[in-house]
């Protein structure tokens, strides 16, 4: 039976580039306890008040590992990318230190897949998540873009005027264009979860979600 991972527990960051460096800002944030590594010294005297622990030392080396207790976390992320060789070696001393839970960062598809084979539980491509993002949002359509598994996609966005004054119910919005309105922003209002009876105006914003292809089709009546 896999092991129950507790959902507060520490974590270990490895690595303090923009990527780690936000991982484990963003941790610290909500309130887990942070054990961050770098072989940077100076990196790791800023991070020092910062984090939980901050230590320096050279996770390529597994003694290292084990004497800063890396064997003793259940989570750990490998946010080291720029060395392949790097990433490769951190991520198979996790793994022989029996780590439950590692996340790893990859810089190209081959990458990921080495890191998988060896035993990363999750990978994560940073950059061509980010490219895949922006690349949806530099029509000016939408205003935040999030892709999931299986071609899926959250967005805000301006609504078409398809929508205006009428139900969504009347509209027939999910019928005609194959997205569903999750949730409507009026100026200086809060988002509200959208209903059949709810009416959009042409100041709100829009939680939409569907498959890529159709939010693109749909965002693109904006325009017509």
């Amino acid at each position: 039976m896999a092991e129950t991972i507790p959902a507060d527990a520490a974590v270990l960051v490895i690595g303090l580039g923009r990527f780690g460096a936000a991982t484990a800002g963003e941790l610290t944030r909500l309130g887990r306890d942070v054990l961050v590594l770098d072989d940077d010294a100076q990196l790791v005297q800023a991070w020092s008040e910062i984090a939980t622990h901050a230590v320096q030392a050279d996770a390529r080396n597994i003694d290292a590992l084990r004497q800063i207790g890396a064997q003793d976390f259940s989570i750990a992320v490998v946010a080291v990318g720029s060395s392949i060789e790097a990433s490769v070696l951190i991520t198979a001393n996790l793994v022989d230190l029996g780590i439950p839970q590692i996340w790893a960062k990859a810089i190209s598809k081959s990458h990921g897949t080495i890191l998988t084979r060896i035993g990363a539980n999750h990978v994560i491509y940073p950059e061509a998540e980010a490219g895949e993002r922006v690349a949806h949002l530099v029509s000016g359509r939408m205003l935040d873009f999030i892709e999931f598994d299986d071609d899926f996609a959250i967005v805000k966005m301006h609504p078409p005027r398809q929508l205006f004054g009428v139900s969504l119910a009347d509209s027939a919005v999910r019928r005609k264009y194959g997205i569903t309105v999750l949730g409507v922003k009026s100026p200086g209002q809060e988002f509200t979860y959208a209903s059949p009876e709810t009416i959009v105006a042409e100041h709100d914003l829009i939680i939409v979600s569907g498959d890529s292809a159709s939010i693109e089709s749909f965002a693109k009546l904006q325009k017509d």
